[in-house]
C-alpha cells in the first residue's frame, strides 16, 4: 500500500486544477512518481540489495555480520565462514580446476538450540543463495520408503526461481510502474480521452485523491488445485503432470470489479511478469542454484547407526544415507526445469549426536562432510548476551509488540540477569533445550501484560527481579510444574 502525504490530501468532491496537482507532483517528465509511492513491497532491506557485496565478504567481514545475530560458537561461525569464502575463491579459478574443486561441506553438532538451523539460515540470507532445510527422518516416514531425496533439489530449484524472479521484479520494476499506469488511465477512460484530462486523472492518482474509485480489471481466475501421484517417489510424475495439464488448460481470466487501491497491485505485477524472460529466469535460477545453492539437512544423527546395536529399523536408515550420497557426492537431478548438477550445492548437516556419532555414518558420505565443529551448550552469559545484544533481540521485540497497544516495556538489568540465570537452572534441571527456554519464560513471565496491554495504554512496565521472580514463583518451587509450564 502506498504512503501518501496526508497533507495532500483532499476533502471529498474537491476537485484540483491541472496547475495545482503539477505544483504538488513533479512532473512525469522527471520522476515516475513521487519516491513515497515506490515501496508496495520489496524495499531497501530486500536480500538483493545485499547479494552484490555479499558474495565478496572476507571470512572476517561474515563472522561479523553473523555476530549480529547469533551469539558465540565462534568456532562454528569461522568454518561456515572459510566455506562461503571458499565459493567465492573458486570462481576466480580457471574453468578445467574450477570444476574439480568440491565443496566443502560441514557437520554441526550439538544439541538443540544453540545455534545450527541459525548460522546457516543468517548465511544464506547474506549470500543470497537459494537456502532450503530439510529432516533427514522425513525420508523415512514411510515404512521404509520415505519421500525421494531428490526432492529436496527439486525445492531448492523453486526457491531459485523465487528468488530470481524477485530480483527481476525490482529490476524491471520502474518500467512496469509506468505500463500499470498508464493501464490504468486506460480503465478509467476507456475512450482513451484528451491528453490534458488524462495528465489530470493521472496527477489525481498520484496523490492518492482516486484510491477509492472502481474499476474493472482482468485477473486469473484460480482453479482448483488437484494433487495427483503425491505417493513417496511419485512426486516429480506428479508435479510433470501438473505442468502439462496446466499448458492444456491454460488458467481462465475473469473480469472483476475493485478499488484502485487493490487494482493497482494487480496491474503492476501483470506488467512486471509480462516484462520478464521466463526462459532467463531460468537459467539465472538454474546457474545460482547449481554454484551457490546451500542444502541444510537436520537430525542427520537420527538415521546414523552404530553397527554394535543394528536393529531391522536401522536398515531404513542406512537406506536414506544410502540415498543421500549420490546427492551430496554430485549428480544431476531431473526436475520440470530441467537438469540440476549437485556437485558444488553446499550441504550443512546438523544432529545432536547424543547416542550416535558421525563415525557411525556410512564410510562413503563421512567422506562427503570433511568440516566438523562442535557447537558449546549455552549458559547464563550466553543467554544474557542472547537477551541484550543481537540485532533482533528477544527484549526488543517484546517491547516493539507492546509498544503497538501504546505500553512502555522496560527491562533492568537484574531483570535480564535473573531471566538468564533461571534459564540456565532450568535447562540444567530438566531436558536442555537451549536458547529457546527463553522463549518459554519470556511468554510466561508476560503473559499478564499482554493480556491485559489493550487497557494500559499509556502505561510503563518495568520488568525488575522481583517482577521476574513474582511471576516464575509458582514453576521455581515445584520441579514437576517447571516441566511442563517452562
Amino acid at each position: 500500500m502506498r504512503a501518501f502525504p496526508k497533507e495532500a490530501k483532499a476533502s471529498p468532491g474537491m476537485e484540483l486544477t491541472h496547475s495545482q496537482t503539477a505544483s504538488a507532483v513533479p512532473s512525469h517528465k522527471n520522476t515516475l512518481r513521487p519516491a513515497a509511492f515506490r515501496n508496495i513491497r520489496g524495499g531497501s532491506g530486500s536480500i538483493f540489495k545485499e547479494t552484490g557485496i555479499m558474495s565478496s565478504l572476507t571470512p572476517r567481514q561474515i563472522v561479523a555480520e553473523l555476530d549480529k545475530y547469533i551469539i558465540g560458537q565462534e568456532q562454528a561461525k569461522r568454518m561456515v565462514a572459510v566455506a562461503v569464502r571458499n565459493r567465492w575463491r573458486r570462481q576466480q579459478l580457471a574453468p578445467e580446476l574450477r570444476d574439480e574443486i568440491a565443496p566443502k561441506n560441514i557437520i554441526l553438532m550439538g544439541p538443540t538450540g544453540v545455534g545450527k538451523t541459525e548460522i546457516a539460515r543468517r548465511l544464506a540470507r547474506l549470500t543470497g543463495a537459494p537456502f532450503i532445510k530439510v529432516e533427514a527422518t522425513k525420508y523415512t516416514e514411510v515404512g521404509y520408503v520415505g519421500r525421494d531425496v531428490e526432492s529436496m533439489i527439486r525445492d531448492l530449484m523453486e526457491l531459485g526461481i523465487k528468488l530470481v524472479r524477485e530480483e527481476e521484479h525490482e529490476r524491471v520494476r520502474a518500467q512496469a510502474e509506468e505500463a500499470a499506469e498508464n493501464r490504468l488511465l486506460d480503465l478509467l477512460l476507456p475512450g482513451g480521452g484528451n491528453e490534458s484530462t488524462r495528465e489530470k486523472l493521472r496527477q489525481q492518482w498520484r496523490m492518492g485523491y482516486l484510491d477509492d474509485r472502481e474499476v474493472e480489471v482482468e485477473v486469473k481466475e484460480n482453479g482448483p488445485q488437484i494433487d495427483m501421484f503425491s505417493m513417496p517417489g511419485m512426486e516429480q510424475l506428479g508435479s510433470q503432470m501438473k505442468s502439462m495439464m496446466g499448458r492444456i488448460a491454460p488458467p481462465r481470466t475473469q473480469k472483476k470489479r475493485m478499488k484502485i487501491r487493490a487494482a493497482w497491485n494487480i496491474l503492476l505485477d501483470q506488467c512486471m511478469d509480462g516484462l520478464l524472460d521466463e526462459e532467463r529466469i531460468v537459467d539465472m535460477a538454474r546457474e545460482r542454484v547449481e554454484q551457490s545453492g546451500i542444502v541444510f539437512i537436520d537430525e542427520i544423527d537420527k538415521i546414523a547407526s552404530s553397527a554394535a546395536t543394528q536393529r531391522s529399523s536401522d536398515i531404513s536408515r542406512e537406506g536414506v544415507q544410502r540415498d543421500l550420497l549420490p546427492i551430496v557426492e554430485g549428480s544431476t537431478v531431473n526436475t520440470k526445469h530441467g537438469m540440476i548438477r549437485t556437485d558444488h550445492i553446499l550441504f550443512i548437516a546438523a544432529g545432536a549426536f547424543h547416542f550416535s556419532k558421525p563415525s557411525d555414518l556410512v564410510p562413503e558420505l563421512q567422506g562427503r562432510f570433511p568440516l566438523r565443529v562442535e557447537l558449546q551448550p549455552l549458559g547464563k552469559a550466553e543467554f544474557l548476551r542472547i537477551l541484550t545484544e543481537p540485532d533482533n533481540s528477544l527484549q526488543k521485540q517484546y517491547s516493539a509488540l507492546l509498544s503497538t497497544e501504546g505500553v512502555e516495556l522496560e527491562f533492568t538489568q537484574e531483570g535480564l540477569e535473573e531471566i538468564a540465570a533461571f534459564a540456565e537452572e532450568t535447562n540444567a534441571r530438566t531436558e536442555n533445550i537451549g536458547a529457546r527456554r527463553l522463549y518459554t519464560m519470556l511468554e510466561k513471565i508476560l503473559a499478564d501484560i499482554s493480556f491485559h496491554a489493550p487497557d494500559c495504554r499509556g502505561q510503563k512496565i518495568v520488568v525488575d527481579k522481583a517482577y521476574v521472580n513474582a511471576n516464575l514463583e509458582d514453576v521455581r518451587e515445584d520441579a514437576d510444574l517447571s516441566r511442563f509450564i517452562l
